[in-house]
């Protein structure tokens, strides 16, 4: 699975009423579950390998999800790898919940990387729809972490 394909299976997982979901596919396997508005991320077993990818799996992946429509929401993306937090220190209330708006310039998150803490900004206005990660989960790079409207 590419990134588009996992956007669209967290968007598709999101709008169901399913509360787990898992998927295993050559190297790849991925594991969702929602808990109190949270679904958990992709876990990468290995590489992906496109090429190996067969056609008989995707056929599986829309029987274990009802077809919904696409959320027309934007994502804030993982600028890099690292590990996300969702508060400055284990004992702080987060940056953000899901129903808050949020500005231009606003830190959302933290991202730390070779114990370097780098603070995630808004780049828009914004009203948080869903954290798609959990805290201290590790991310990669373009890896969706909220699901956002503008405003």
């Amino acid at each position: 699975m590419d990134m588009k394909q996992i956007k669209a299976l967290l968007q598709e997982f999101d709008a169901s009423t399913l509360s787990k979901l898992k998927i295993t596919q050559d190297a790849f396997s991925i594991e969702l579950e929602k808990n109190i508005g949270v679904v958990s991320a992709p876990v990468m077993a290995a590489p992906i390998a496109v090429a190996a990818a067969s056609v008989a799996q995707p056929a599986a992946v829309e029987t274990a999800v009802p077809a919904v429509a696409v959320q027309t929401g934007d994502m804030i993306v993982s600028p890099m790898v690292g590990t996300f937090y969702s508060a400055p220190s284990p004992d702080s209330a987060p940056f953000v919940k899901v129903g808050d708006r949020v500005k231009k310039g606003q830190v959302i998150a933290v991202l730390e990387a070779m114990k370097i803490m780098n603070e995630l900004e808004a780049e828009f206005d914004c009203e948080i729809l869903n954290v798609l990660v959990s805290d201290a989960q590790a991310v990669e790079y373009d890896m969706p972490l909220f699901s956002v409207k503008k405003l």
